[in-house]
This record gives C-alpha cells, sequence and structure tokens, in this order.
C-alpha cells in the first residue's frame, strides 16, 4: 500500500513538542523534524512486487497523492515499474535479451553484430528510462545514410524487440518505439534470368561445380542448402531432393550443418531428368569422399561426423561462403564474355542472311550483382510460366508462408484472360436494346 508522509513534521511528537512556527494544520499540531526545510516535504512510501521498499519525494501533496493512487493502482493490476530500473543502460538490457533468446547459429551472428556496429554505439551507454521517440528517430536517420532499407529495418526490428523486452520485464512503463517508423522498403522486381544466360553460367563454373549451378537452377533450393546436400538426399530412381540441412557458413569458425532455415523449408522437390543425369555425371566424374564435419541439425545433440557431401571444393573441403562467391563473380564475367562472342557471331550470320525482319538475335546480358540466389529466382520463374499454382511455387521453395511467394513473384504470374465481359454477355446478352435506334443521315 501507497502511503504519504510529511517529512518535514513528525508523525508521532512526544508530549509537549514545540509546535512548528511556520507551518499548522487543522487536524493536529505539527511538530518539526530535523528534515524540516530541507528537500521536498511530501514523500510516498510503498514496498513493490519483491516486497522491497521504496520512496519519492514531492514537493506538493497534491503530486503526492496522484503518485500514491498510480502506485497503489498498478501494483493491483500488475503494471508496476521499478522507477530505479529504468537506469539501467540500453546495452545491458540488450545483451541480456540477445543472450536468452533463441535464435539459430546464423541469426545470433547477425544479431550480434547488428547491436554491436549499428545500435550500442549511439543508443548503448543511455538509460534505457532515458530514450524518447525523438532520439529513436533520429537513430533511423543516421542508420539510413548507412544502411540499406531492408538492412535497416531488420536492424530496427532488433532495437524495437529490446524495448518490447523492457516493458515486459517492468523496466519501463512504454515502448519509445511506438508510432516511430522506418522509411519503406522498396523491393525491386524480380527479373528472371535468360536461359541462356544460366546455360552459359553453368558452363563457365569450374568443372566440379557445374551439376552444382544447374541443381540450382533446375530445383531452386538455397545456397545453404545445395552445400549442405549429401550423397543420399538424392534420389535417383524417383528423381527427387529431399532437403533436411544447411550448411551454415559462420563469419568466425568452420563450416557446420545446420537445420534449414524454416520448418517449411523441410521438403521433398522432384528433378527433371537433365538435373538427374548431370547429377549422375558429376558423381561419375567426382566420386564423393566423406568430410568431417560437425552436424547441429539438432541443436540438443551437435556431434562430429562424416559426411558424403554431394559437392565441395578442390580441396575436398566443405564449400566456403567467401571461396565460394570470388569463383561466382569469376563464372559471371567469364560467362558474359561467352554470350557477347555467341551474340557476335550470330549476329553476322543474320546479317549475312540479308537482315530478315523478325530474326534479330537477342542481346543476352548477366546483370551487375547477379547472385546465385538469381538461378532460384529464375527456376521459380519456370513454375510459374508453366502455371504452376502460388502454394506448389511455395512448397518447391520451402517459402514459410504462401504470401511471402507473392511478394516476391507476383508479378510473373499471368494475367487470365478478362472474362467479365463475357460472363455478362452470357446472362443479359438477350435483352433488347435500349437505345433509340441511329437516325438515317
Amino acid at each position: 500500500m501507497a502511503q504519504v508522509y510529511d517529512r518535514w513534521h513528525l508523525s508521532r511528537p512526544r508530549a509537549g513538542a514545540e509546535p512548528c512556527a511556520e507551518h499548522s494544520s487543522k487536524t493536529r499540531a505539527l511538530v518539526a523534524s530535523k528534515d524540516h526545510g530541507k528537500g521536498k516535504r511530501w514523500q510516498v512510501r510503498w514496498r513493490d512486487a519483491a516486497g522491497e521498499q521504496q520512496k519519492e519525494n514531492f514537493a506538493k501533496r497534491s503530486q503526492a497523492d496522484t503518485r500514491a493512487a498510480t502506485i497503489e493502482a498498478d501494483l493491483a493490476r500488475g503494471l508496476y515499474v521499478d522507477p530505479a530500473a529504468g537506469k539501467e543502460g540500453f546495452q545491458s538490457v540488450g545483451e541480456r535479451w540477445r543472450t536468452g533468446a533463441v535464435h539459430r547459429d546464423s541469426t545470433a551472428e547477425r544479431v550480434d553484430r547488428a547491436l554491436r556496429l549499428h545500435v550500442y554505439p549511439l543508443l548503448g551507454n543511455k538509460p534505457i528510462v532515458s530514450i524518447r521517440p525523438s532520439e529513436i528517430q533520429s537513430w533511423i536517420k543516421n542508420r539510413s545514410q548507412v544502411l540499406a532499407p531492408s538492412t535497416l529495418k531488420v536492424t530496427y526490428a532488433y532495437v524495437v524487440t529490446i524495448f518490447h523486452t523492457a516493458v515486459r520485464d517492468r523496466i519501463i512503463a512504454i515502448n519509445p518505439c511506438d508510432g516511430v517508423r522506418v522509411p519503406d522498403v522498396r523491393r525491386p522486381e524480380i527479373v528472371p534470368l535468360h536461359p541462356a544466360a544460366v546455360k552459359a553460367l553453368v558452363a563457365a563454373v569450374p568443372d566440379w561445380y557445374q551439376a552444382l549451378s544447374l541443381l540450382a537452377a533446375g530445383a531452386g533450393p538455397r545456397q545453404g542448402e545445395v552445400f549442405g546436400l549429401e550423397v543420399e538426399h538424392i534420389d535417383f530412381l524417383r528423381r527427387e531432393m529431399r532437403i533436411c540441412q544447411q550448411l551454415v557458413g559462420p563469419d568466425k569458425g568452420e563450416p557446420y550443418l545446420g537445420p534449414p532455415k524454416t520448418h517449411e523449408s523441410y521438403r521433398t522437390v522432384p528433378l527433371a531428368r537433365a538435373v538427374v543425369d548431370g547429377l549422375a555425371a558429376h558423381l561419375a566424374r567426382f566420386p564423393a569422399r566423406e568430410v568431417e564435419i560437425w552436424d547441429r541439425t539438432d541443436p540438443r545433440k551437435p556431434h562430429l561426423r562424416k559426411a558424403k557431401l554431394l559437392f565441395v571444393n578442390e580441396q575436398n573441403e566443405a564449400i566456403r561462403r567467401g571461396a565460394w562467391s570470388h569463383v561466382w563473380d569469376v563464372a559471371c564475367r567469364n560467362a558474359n564474355a561467352a554470350l557477347a562472342r555467341q551474340y557476335e557471331a550470330a549476329h553476322a550470320a543474320w546479317a549475312a542472311a540479308g537482315r530478315p525482319e523478325g530474326e534479330e538475335p537477342p542481346t543476352v546480358q548477366i546483370p551487375d550483382g547477379t547472385t546465385m540466389h538469381d538461378l532460384r529466382h529464375f527456376y521459380a520463374s519456370l513454375l510459374i510460366k508453366h502455371r504452376e499454382s502460388v502454394k506448389t511455387v511455395q512448397r518447391r521453395l520451402g517459402h514459410s508462408k504462401p504470401s511471402i511467394t507473392l511478394d516476391i513473384y507476383t508479378h510473373l504470374w499471368p494475367d487470365e484472360e478478362d472474362t467479365t465481359r463475357a460472363a455478362v454477355e452470357a446472362a443479359l446478352g438477350d435483352v433488347p436494346a435500349l437505345c433509340p435506334p441511329a437516325k438515317a443521315q
């Protein structure tokens, strides 16, 4: 229970004590205490949810009464916030959330890096209760000069979550991020690679990676899912690929096998005959050998084991993302050079034939910034072109929700024939004309 006390006067004065010469009361005689005239006169005392005694001073009785009533109500509703707790630094609260959150290893690394590089340097030392919405908005403006909109949105989500945690822990009363908005993320429309560009890329990578690129374009797995495939995950008779793990490449340390990105990423994907034949030829030329690697697909039982990875590097090791990026960049340059030569030859043949109309060869190039993920987009575009449903495309790609598939690829679905007019004509086509006949000129 919160109670209000008069600090300047004794609550139980001894008999015959001299009354206060400065203050008086209609209900009782006031006797000055040793704190008379020092600091704020009115004090609210209460015991918090943990049973610890707390107190707070006010200059006016009305302010103390209001605060006491608020504390009483908050304690009764379980919404009490300890004023002293809000003095804890934002970084301290953030680290408590980060270390206690259940994240995949790759996600945990991203969270740690984002907070360490972009959040704590600007907000970390501030008491969490002192951070205002205007400061959050200033932080967003500052980081928007450094981070891409999509990255800023993810980093901001971490900040929001930390403040939510502080609210749930009764460290602060409200989340200062409420009402604060980040710049909209403009998602550029996916432009699938031309089939000739995909074929050029498959031919441009080193021999031991050609089947890898063909599989990425012909089945749409994520990069980590391709790198983490084992021979046993390919059913050559049924022409299927089973996705049940991925290769995780941390910023520091050795790659390891981990679970797929989401629950829906566990899937079985049908394979075209060209892809199956390519994988069979790859294994005939580069027989799979066992690679010793940590298996963390079950976080409760990590263990070191030998895995027959379908694709490895020249040293018979798991493929590292950094090394693969270099291989991919070189392949893109070589593929573009090959496409340019093909175009020159086709254009010369077209010119020699008298430049027949409508037969000019198209210019095909691999755009700057193309990544292996564009082979996944290419695969999705093939499914959509052949009128696969949204649900089917979602399952093949392992998206967690159909809405994600639509957000990325909705512009690729062909428009259905507009049957609106035909539907109305079928029902009302025999209604007599209501317009007067045209007058003869």
